[in-house]
């Protein structure tokens, strides 16, 4: 009796299986039909960009390990930076002098953020912490530390919100969270990748409550910050996501990944619309970034370089050489004008 009992149970099973098999190919068919036309043949119309000359500017040179984090103040001049050796060091771009220098508990900080105000950074790595630091030249910054948030893993990404009452930070233990600074306390979990959360980005967007992030399940999910239901999820990617961006409007995002690829999804069209990849490119994207039009992709890759895309019409532009390792992290400057990279060269270069 059991065995029989087993045996409709396995076959119940195989026929949901198909069943759901099929399901999916006819709604990939449904979707199949929608895609009318590709954007690389739209943007062909388009005129070429003309030629452009990006130049190193600055070197900030301070860190005594692999620099791992970036992030640019919304003054558009401080730059905050994380590394393995342990330090965090704020920044002034243009004079290159160090402002501010806080040593962690730990080594391998691989996160760090300006708050919105610019009055306050926060970082962590692994020691699964996310710790918020209130920036003032009058005392001790160190002495101003207050720990947000608490991870089962490292924490690998972190990012304030439209406010400096929140923040939202990535983990090693496949979890994003949205924590209350004041208090500390847990306001949200986001729970649906199967892997590492590797990068997450907040959508530009008027109501700022949708964010994406990027993992080691080679998924990038789109999350609504109220509910903590992943409302789209894309897959594509052959290997880790490493970093996830949103185009300036918040209607698509970028991913860079370990498979040399970097790929633009759009929530509109719920699906892929662009690829950015050559035969040359051997090596993983490690980050990226847009520019202020959106119109450029900017991409860390391991070889050391960057590349410069078009984002519509899916061709290399340019290739920025200077760092003497792998690219770990880049952000366009908030007024468009400057790029800054951090490697593990142990330096940071700003470009223009």
């Amino acid at each position: 009796m059991a065995t029989t009992d087993a045996s409709m149970k396995e076959e119940s099973i195989s026929t949901l299986s198909r069943e759901l098999e099929s399901l999916k190919a006819k709604l990939e068919d449904e979707r199949h039909k929608l895609n009318d036309v590709e954007l690389r043949s739209v943007a062909q119309r388009l005129e070429m960009l003309p030629q452009f000359n990006m130049k190193p500017r600055r070197v900030l040179k301070g860190h005594q390990g692999k620099v791992l984090a970036m992030d640019w103040s919304q003054d558009k001049r401080h730059v905050v930076s994380s590394s393995q050796d342990g330090k965090m060091i704020v920044w002034d771009a243009f004079t290159t002098n160090k402002e501010h220098a806080v040593t962690m508990p730990t080594t391998w900080v691989m996160a760090c953020s300006y708050a919105p105000s610019g009055t306050m950074v926060a970082c962590g790595g692994l020691d699964n912490k996310c710790s918020v630091y209130q920036l003032s030249l009058d005392v001790d910054v160190a002495s101003k530390k207050r720990t947000v948030a608490m991870h089962t893993s490292y924490m690998s990404c972190c990012s304030f919100t439209s406010s400096d009452q929140q923040i939202l930070t990535g983990s090693g233990d496949s979890t994003c969270a949205l924590w209350d600074v004041e208090s500390g306390q847990l306001l949200q979990s986001f729970h649906g990748h199967n892997a590492d959360v590797m990068s997450l980005d907040l959508s530009p967007s008027e109501s700022g409550n949708t964010f994406v992030s990027g993992g080691c399940d080679k998924q990038a999910l789109v999350w609504d910050m109220r509910t903590g239901q992943c409302v789209q999820s894309f897959d594509g990617h052959e290997s880790d996501i490493n970093a996830v961006r949103f185009f300036p409007s918040g209607d698509a995002f970028a991913t860079a990944s370990d498979d040399a690829t970097c790929r633009l999804y759009d929530l509109r069209a719920d699906r892929e619309v662009n690829i950015y990849t050559k035969e040359s490119i051997l090596f993983g994207a490690t980050c990226l970034d847009f520019s202020l039009s959106g119109r450029l992709l900017f991409v860390g890759y391991n070889d050391y370089t960057v590349n410069i895309w078009d984002t519509l019409k899916g061709i290399r532009l340019a290739i920025l050489y200077g760092h003497e390792n792998r690219v770990s992290c880049l952000s366009v400057s908030p007024d468009g004008t400057a790029l800054c990279t951090g490697s593990w060269d142990y330096t940071l270069r700003v470009w223009a």
